[in-house]
């Protein structure tokens, strides 16, 4: 099977060959290369834009005033890159001959993306509910960025699959740097951009225009057209090579790899490793998933958050270079455990700083300049405690994996790894509405708002429902203190698991 590079492992890698690309830039020229790097790397940017796209919408969705049981819905349309080891051998193992191996995904993958594109947006505003007073279709909506991330998941494999055989052998330490840049190009276009262009706060305040430059109508069908057309483009011109087979990895058939992968799962350390990765990020759940939304809630602009990434994005390339030096040797667990109890402080960090929030509004409902310094320094901190942790991770992940099963093994870990956050996030926000109180001024007759039907007939009667207890800062400090506990028995086995010996997580032993 070839090999995969998922999402999270790609970065980890990225940063482990830093130094490695050096050497492949001096070992040959890039210059017979260099067309087939631009490409892989206007790949990967399309690979970035749905996923963008479905980053921005919760934030639309919350000044719908849409409840967080639905956003808790929309989060599940992330979870293909999560599990997408899933259907991965398929990609590998079956492909038409006469296409090529990776474009025989790859093609179908793009086109169907740019056509739910085209689509979508003749009906995006109508499911949005931005053209009538009606709510937004949650359930369509979270169901169609579902099928879009799918397909972006499908397409991440076959260009992984592809950027390892379209370059030269001394050119080949390219394509993680095509991987990373460009899908974070992607994800950035996808999300800062359209946000900015799509406010119009922002375009007449900073860009001198009258209205808004974009609608998410038009940036679908923008997109749509450009991954119709250049999807055709790559079929039609570029080939593939025939490679029977990867001179790095094993090659495995459709059956041999859900064997190694039942064999890999069934390991007692293997159980071990899981169990931690599905509950290690519990403490962080309501920090991750819902601390964006709330200072949305409270007036914070949507656009003004997404630029405040920008200062952030440079922090998140080189701090893994830094973190990287401590993750050598035989601790690489070492940051990971250092980071986990800052980065459980900051749930606490946020929730001070949305209650905070309000206190800094001006009287015409904007922020001063000094609170968003304010939440890029909390952001960079907390940028620091993650990377930390997700060095450390991959760094172990690297040493433990077993590589005469390929990428199978990593493309395991990483799954969980990210499931592991997934599942949290999606309780924090579909229970913090049952943990908020709102009580009913006004209305006699009615004084709680907490159900649907008290709501209605709060504001029905001339009434105000006002939150009393919300259900933000109850989780928060509840699931900081369950990352307390988790600590007690999680870092320990983490330091056992990392001092077992590496003969204990081979997979495939001699005669196998």
């Amino acid at each position: 099977m070839k090999r995969r590079r998922t999402d999270d492992v790609r970065e980890f890698e990225d940063n482990e060959k830093g130094q490695e690309l050096d050497v492949h830039m001096h070992k040959g020229s890039t210059d017979r290369d260099r067309g087939n790097i631009a490409l892989l790397m206007f790949l990967y940017i399309l690979q970035g834009i749905p996923l963008g796209l479905a980053g921005s919408i919760p934030m639309i969705l919350q000044q719908r005033n849409v409840s967080y049981k639905d956003q808790a819905t929309f989060s599940l349309s992330f979870w293909p890159f999560s599990i997408k080891i899933l259907w991965a051998p398929f990609v590998d193992a079956l492909y038409l001959k006469s296409m090529g191996r990776r474009k025989s995904w790859l093609v179908p993958a793009q086109y169907l993306i740019g056509i739910f594109m085209l689509i979508l947006s003749a009906n995006i505003d109508n499911l949005l509910g931005l053209e009538s007073s009606k709510s937004p279709d949650v359930i369509i909506i979270t169901t169609i960025f579902f099928a879009l991330n799918f397909l972006a998941a499908t397409q991440d494999i076959a260009v992984d699959g592809w950027a390892l055989t379209i370059l030269s052998r001394e050119n080949v330490g390219w394509a993680s740097t095509c991987n990373s840049v460009g899908q974070t190009a992607g994800y950035f276009l996808g999300y800062v951009v359209f946000l900015a262009l799509e406010s119009k706060d922002f375009c007449v305040n900073y860009l001198g225009q009258t209205e808004s430059l974009v609608t998410l109508s038009g940036f679908l069908f923008f997109w749509g057209i450009v991954f119709c057309v250049t999807t055709t483009a790559v079929w039609l011109f570029k080939h593939e090579k025939d490679v029977k087979e990867d001179v790095d990895d094993p090659t495995f058939g459709l059956i041999e790899t859900y064997k190694v992968l039942s064999k890999t799962f069934n390991m007692k350390v293997m159980r071990e490793l899981i169990i931690i990765l599905l509950t290690c990020k519990i403490g962080f759940a309501a920090a991750d998933s819902l601390t964006v939304l709330k200072l949305t809630e409270n007036g914070v602009p949507k656009d003004k958050l997404a630029l405040l990434s920008i200062p952030l994005t440079p922090i998140q390339i080189f701090l893994p270079l830094y973190i990287s030096r401590y993750t050598s040797g035989p601790k690489p667990l070492t940051p990971f455990v250092f980071g986990y109890s800052f980065r459980l402080i900051f749930g606490l960090v946020f929730a001070g700083l949305v209650w905070m929030t309000p206190s800094f509004k001006l009287g015409d409902g904007s922020y001063p300049l000094h609170y968003y310094c304010i939440i890029v320094v909390v952001y960079l901190l907390h940028q620091v405690t993650v990377n930390c942790m997700f060095v450390g991770i991959m760094a172990f992940f690297a040493r433990i994996s077993d590589s005469s099963v390929g990428g199978t093994y990593m493309t395991l870990l990483n799954t969980f790894t990210n499931l592991g956050g997934n599942w949290p996030s999606w309780v924090a926000l579909r229970f913090v509405s049952e943990m908020t109180w709102k009580s009913c001024t006004g209305v006699p007759d009615v004084i709680s708002c907490n159900s649907e039907e008290n709501k209605l007939a709060c504001e029905g009667g001339g009434g105000k429902c006002n939150v009393d207890i919300d259900g933000y800062y109850i989780e928060s400090v509840t699931l900081v203190a369950v990352g307390l506990l988790w600590m007690q028995w999680g870092l320990p086995a983490i330091n056992k698991l990392q001092n077992l010996p590496l003969s204990v997580w081979k997979v495939m032993q001699r005669g196998d």
